[in-house]
């Protein structure tokens, strides 16, 4: 075998036989399932752990919270770079490279977070161990994103993209779902003293262990960077945004040369854009309705924190079971319709939706899973309309890094900004805020070109 062939080529496995698409399916779903349920137990457990990593100044009882969700924040301005590293490393080694590297990253942080001192016992230096924590699963859950996308979409077969692409926000989900869950039972098992002594520190341990779990299955995955090389590459002039011209195209570089760290960005500056157009208001709303939306109740109208849990949970089951039926529609009818959807139903809805959210258990309830339907135009669709604006040479870092970018610009901030609305007394404006992004995503959404039924670029 020659050495001027792609590495990704050098590991591909033997033999003509095809991987089964179900089977890269449930490799990427479950391991991303893991990772997230790890991220995402930060957000559902922060009211508990709040207290013990930071003290409270001049007696205000949100200045824990506030800090705990700038850690939060922090963790989001790490996804860039882990977007921009981990995608190379995808490009360059191979999607199933990446994805092994994602979810040690994770686990690693995830148990540094159990192990997390308190204040009281050690000083600064539990919010700097905190911080260390956040930033290595920050790290890691930039990479996971480019990568698993990539793998999933080329794992999928023609006419099946949206399909298999909505199973990005599934895994997400059932992560998500998995940590709320497990949230709402120690609240329920366990008083507020233990939960915030010791039950946090439970539900992070367990996503350590969990994180062994996903790796193991991780690695009956099979390599998709090589299957994406093996054709010929199509010209990317009718790629979404006005893709760059032939002199830009793929197959001017040799295919032996690895894609370099910033070669996504410098050849493809107008479709990084697009991805940050495309991705502003759906993270934005994404963030508010799946994580911030039961702090956001226990802040502005008293919300019980144990029922709060318990709403997200069965929310997030109905999310989730949203997403194939999206996918499937997605294949049927195009992107755009759903997008736009989305973003108008958003812009429209979201200042009266979060006006009706009280203290009652079924008023968060419907709110929370009115906003799952209309979200769903774009979790559904979102990693098919990235991974399709790439050609497989750059896709995974093209992707990685200026999706990253947007989500730690509006969408990690999204629990930090609207507590600290609250904390300024001008808690309506938040709803105002989703809204206007989302209107501003919608005129992205219209100049998009309908790229459902368009061969993958390779």
């Amino acid at each position: 075998m020659s050495r001027a062939q792609p590495i990704a080529e050098e590991r591909a496995p033997s033999g003509d036989r095809s991987p089964s698409p179900l089977r890269q399916l449930a490799a990427a779903s479950i391991g991303n399932a893991v990772e997230w349920y790890d991220w995402y137990a930060y957000s559902f457990l922060a009211v508990y752990f709040a207290d013990q990593v930071f003290p409270k100044e001049a007696g205000n009882s949100l200045v824990p919270l506030l800090s705990t969700f700038a850690v939060f924040a922090v963790g989001f301005f790490m996804r860039p770079v882990g977007g921009l590293v981990m995608g190379a490393v995808a490009d360059r080694r191979g999607r199933r490279a990446a994805l092994t590297l994602t979810i040690l990253l994770m686990g690693g942080a995830s148990l540094l977070v159990a192990l997390t001192p308190t204040y009281a016992a050690t000083g600064v230096l539990a919010p700097v161990v905190l911080v260390i924590a956040r930033l290595v699963q920050g790290l890691s859950v930039g990479g996971e994103f480019a990568a698993s996308t990539t793998f999933l979409v080329e794992s999928a077969g023609p006419g099946r993209r949206g399909l298999f692409s909505s199973f990005q926000y599934v895994s997400t989900t059932l992560g998500q779902l998995l940590a709320s869950g497990t949230g709402a039972l120690l609240a329920g098992l366990l008083t507020e003293r233990q939960m915030g002594q010791w039950g946090w520190r439970a539900a992070f341990l367990g996503g350590a262990l969990l994180s062994l779990i996903g790796l193991w299955i991780r690695s009956g995955a099979q390599e998709t960077l090589s299957a994406a090389h093996s054709s010929s590459p199509t010209p990317p002039s009718a790629r979404a945004g006005g893709a760059a011209s032939t002199a830009e195209t793929p197959a001017a570089v040799p295919r032996a040369d690895r894609p370099g760290l910033f070669e996504g960005l410098r050849r493809y500056p107008r479709q990084s854009l697009l991805i940050c157009g495309i991705t502003a208001g759906g993270t934005l709303a994404y963030y508010t309705w799946t994580t911030y939306l039961p702090t956001y109740a226990q802040v502005n109208a008293g919300f019980d924190k144990g029922d709060s849990l318990t709403v997200g949970t069965l929310s997030l089951v109905f999310f989730a079971l949203l997403q194939p039926l999206g996918g499937m529609l997605a294949d049927r009818i195009g992107r755009k319709p759903l997008l736009l959807a989305f973003a108008l139903g958003f812009a429209v809805l979201a200042v009266p939706l979060l006006h009706l959210v009280t203290d009652a258990f079924l008023s968060l309830l419907l709110v929370q899973c009115a906003g799952m339907v209309l979200l769903t135009g774009y979790t559904a669709v979102a990693a098919a309309v990235n991974a399709e604006v790439f050609p497989a040479r750059v896709r995974a870092a093209g992707i990685g890094f200026p999706y990253s970018l947007t989500v730690a610009l509006f969408g990690g901030t999204a629990p930090y900004v609207g507590t600290w609305f609250k904390q300024a007394g001008h808690p309506d404006l938040f709803p105002w805020y989703v809204a206007v992004l989302c209107l501003i995503s919608f005129g992205v959404y219209l100049t998009l070109p309908e790229t459902a039924h368009r061969e993958l670029e390779k």
